[in-house]
């Protein structure tokens, strides 16, 4: 057994996302999709899955014996589950339906499995490679050095326990003096928590009322939230980029922005669009944090970003240098998330989703990703998509959050992938529709591309 220096328990924000999925029943996902139009190296396939059993993306969470305990990693000495091989073909146009369909298997990141490798052969030849996995495991940047070094075979120990390792009794022991050791940041977080719930006073109130309406007489209705993907040649994306006096992430953002506005997003009081960009703090390879991330928040003006992105650009920029070194405030309450009973946490997630009328959008760029990333059998597949998806949203979460737009945009194989996940309350919720909204921003910007 480890000692109890190296017990590896959750970071607080790590512990948050699981008790979160666990108090609303709301699954994030995270995916990644290769088509091959080249035959596909089965062998090459299965040594992927080994080594992906054997990165951090093969961990499990351990839940403490202590109601209030931290829950830690942990390495299951069981086989992840095998490979899927479908063998019924399907039309290259039923892709994306396929993708979404993934994210209706069991994924379960304390008991497993934490995540799949599905093969789907295509009627036109090609071939779908598709890996889902928890977001609780990991961030996009830690997706994507398990990847890496799956197919590298560069694997990560970081000597982990296997699940009941410990005694209770042992267990019980060391979960209660870490509970000590972390009293001084858990009365802390008390008194943010009760500063920030007494600012957010009149939001939270009006929140519960909806929640109690809501529950007395609707039956909990589950939701489709669309799902596209769009590529585009890198080339064309940054010669468009910089004709505009921007970059690549600040023409994603812009992007975004123009989107949003077409999905209503854009908020009341002075017309912007409000982005919540996820900033990656990983800066090692000791970091095993699962979501090792901070969140910016940037205000864009979806009126100017077609014609000049100088101003966006700088609205990142800033944004990104602000998240880095001031911490939210409502991460702070982290620590506290061992104590809470269910209602508390779903408390816990309005306020980090913002569920307020500035309508804010989520905007992630993964940036340019290393040649591994396209080779999951050993040879180069010739599209990569990356993406967000979730499991059992409700319409009722819906309408608290007034909707949903996600986008994340990864550079890889000469290819910028950007996906896009949205729900417009009231509007009609299809792939179809939300292919023909990409093809009119992409037409806003002068740009071409390839719609999943």
């Amino acid at each position: 057994m480890t000692t109890e220096s190296q017990e590896h328990r959750l970071e607080f924000f790590d512990q948050t996302a699981f008790e979160m999925m666990r108090a609303t029943g709301r699954g994030q996902l995270m995916q990644c999709v290769w088509v091959y139009e080249h035959a596909v190296d089965v062998e090459g396939l299965h040594r992927f899955h080994r080594n992906i059993a054997k990165s951090l993306g093969g961990r499990h969470i351990e839940r403490s014996p202590l109601p209030f305990g931290r829950p830690r990693w942990v390495k299951p000495d069981h086989a992840p589950s095998e490979i899927r091989f479908n063998e019924t073909h399907r039309p290259r146009a039923e892709l994306m339906e396929w993708a979404d369909e993934l994210a209706g298997l069991p994924i379960d990141p304390e008991h497993g499995p934490t995540w799949y490798l599905v093969v789907q052969p295509l009627t036109d030849g090609a071939t779908a490679i598709s890996m889902v996995a928890s977001h609780v495991i990991g961030d996009g940047t830690g997706a994507g050095l398990a990847i890496f070094e799956a197919v590298t075979g560069n694997i990560r120990d970081p000597g982990y326990d296997r699940p009941g390792a410990r005694t209770r009794r042992q267990a019980l022991a060391a979960d209660a003096r870490q509970v000590v050791r972390d009293l001084p940041v858990t009365r802390k977080a008390f008194v943010n928590g009760a500063k920030l719930v007494w600012g957010n006073r009149k939001e939270l109130a009006q929140s519960r009322k909806t929640r109690a309406r809501g529950a007395g007489h609707v039956t909990e209705e589950f939701v489709t939230v669309p799902s596209v993907a769009v590529v585009i040649d890198i080339a064309e994306w940054d010669a468009r980029a910089e004709s505009l006096g921007g970059n690549s992430y600040s023409l994603l953002v812009g992007f975004t922005a123009k989107l949003a506005e077409r999905l209503g997003r854009r908020r009341a009081s002075d017309g912007a669009v409000t982005l919540v960009i996820a900033i990656n703090l990983r800066e090692s390879l000791e970091d095993d944090r699962a979501l090792a991330m901070a969140f910016a928040n940037a205000t864009v003006d979806p009126d100017k970003v077609t014609v000049d992105l100088t101003e966006a650009r700088t609205v990142v920029r800033e944004s990104r240098q602000t998240a880095k070194s001031q911490t939210d405030p409502a991460m702070e309450l982290f620590p506290l998330m061992p104590w809470l009973p269910k209602a508390a946490v779903k408390g816990v997630a309005e306020l980090l989703f913002s569920y307020s009328e500035d309508l804010p959008v989520s905007c992630s760029n993964l940036g340019d990703l290393p040649p591994q990333i396209a080779q999951v059998d050993g040879t180069t597949a010739e599209l990569v998509i990356l993406r967000a998806l979730d499991q059992n949203v409700t319409l009722q979460e819906m309408q608290r959050s007034h909707g949903q737009l996600v986008v994340v945009s990864a550079r890889v194989n000469g290819k910028v992938s950007i996906s896009i996940e949205a729900y417009e309350i009231g509007a009609e919720n299809t792939k179809q529709r939300l292919r023909g909204l990409a093809e009119a921003t992409l037409t806003d910007f002068g740009l071409t591309a390839v719609i999943e």
